[in-house]
């Protein structure tokens, strides 16, 4: 098992229309890879920024039929690399879709596939909603794929805030965890870099985290900030707030370190929950 890899974060601006977002992440992958980089991750819908509706089911395809995935399966080929397509927006059913994460090899195979756990189902203080629920099928296992640097974790967005799947993942052997993302404004500027720190603190895990930025033809607007921390918490680069791409050369012999330093992966114990009502009437 090899412990070091140059690993890149992509940083975008995606729309409404698949082609273009092809156009743009093909260019930052190429930059990336220039550089170095020997897997690459983008960000969350990373294929189609669309939130209406009946407009995300129009743009949508099947896997089979997605160019996206095609286009970014035959760049992994001919640029030997790992490729992470973040998310993508994929039709499972008429009015069905799925948002889900591909991890693809150096050949243009794919290795493996998650389909995103939790919706985000929110509304936000300043009046944004959002019902992911309503339009997307979850996901319901956890993904841990085989690379030649050892496990990697998989996750999506609004999974950061879900640390149980972080540290299954770790205990299962991921040493880097990748969460590509689509962040709003309002929550990342509150929540986004201490969610990611805390993940990586709390399984000793690196945390790459491709992002979502500016404003977006669909009318929403995105963090950015794609991240890389060391499994100690250090925020080892951040792409800000415009579209590019971030790259750092990752030592995964420091997930072990950490792990040993502290612990807390070998420290669970079973608890008995509280009962009465008072629990229940604080989380609704």
């Amino acid at each position: 098992m090899i412990d070091t890899v140059r690993a890149a974060c992509v940083q975008m601006t995606s729309g409404i229309e698949i082609a273009g977002n092809i156009e743009a992440s093909t260019a930052l992958i190429r930059e990336a890879h220039a550089d170095g980089a020997q897997i690459v991750g983008l960000p969350e819908v990373a294929n189609l920024c669309q939130q209406r509706r009946r407009a995300s089911l129009e743009a949508a395809r099947t896997e089979a039929e997605e160019p996206a995935l095609a286009a970014w399966r035959a760049l992994a080929d001919e640029l030997g690399i790992w490729l992470l397509a973040g998310s993508m927006v994929v039709k499972i059913a008429e009015n069905r879709l799925v948002n889900r994460g591909y991890l693809i090899g150096p050949d243009g195979a794919i290795v493996a596939t998650y389909d995103k756990l939790h919706m985000f189902d929110v509304d936000l203080p300043n009046g944004e909603s959002y019902r992911e629920s309503d339009l997307f099928e979850p996901g319901d296992r956890a993904v841990l794929a085989e690379t030649p640097w050892g496990g990697l974790g998989m996750t999506i967005c609004y999974d950061i805030r879900f640390p149980q799947l972080y540290r299954t993942l770790a205990k299962a052997g991921a040493r880097m965890i990748w969460a590509p993302a689509a962040f709003t404004r309002t929550s990342g500027k509150a929540h986004w870099h201490v969610l990611q720190r805390a993940r990586a603190i709390e399984t000793g895990s690196w945390i790459l985290s491709p992002a979502q930025c500016g404003d977006h033809e669909d009318g929403r607007s995105t963090y950015g900030h794609a991240v890389i921390v060391s499994p100690w918490g250090e925020v080892v680069a951040d792409a800000g707030e415009t579209p590019g791409y971030i790259i750092a050369d990752i030592d995964l012999a420091r997930s072990a370190a950490a792990r040993q330093a502290i612990p807390s992966l070998r420290h669970d114990r079973e608890f008995i929950p509280p009962t009465g009502t008072a629990g229940r009437a604080a989380a609704e």
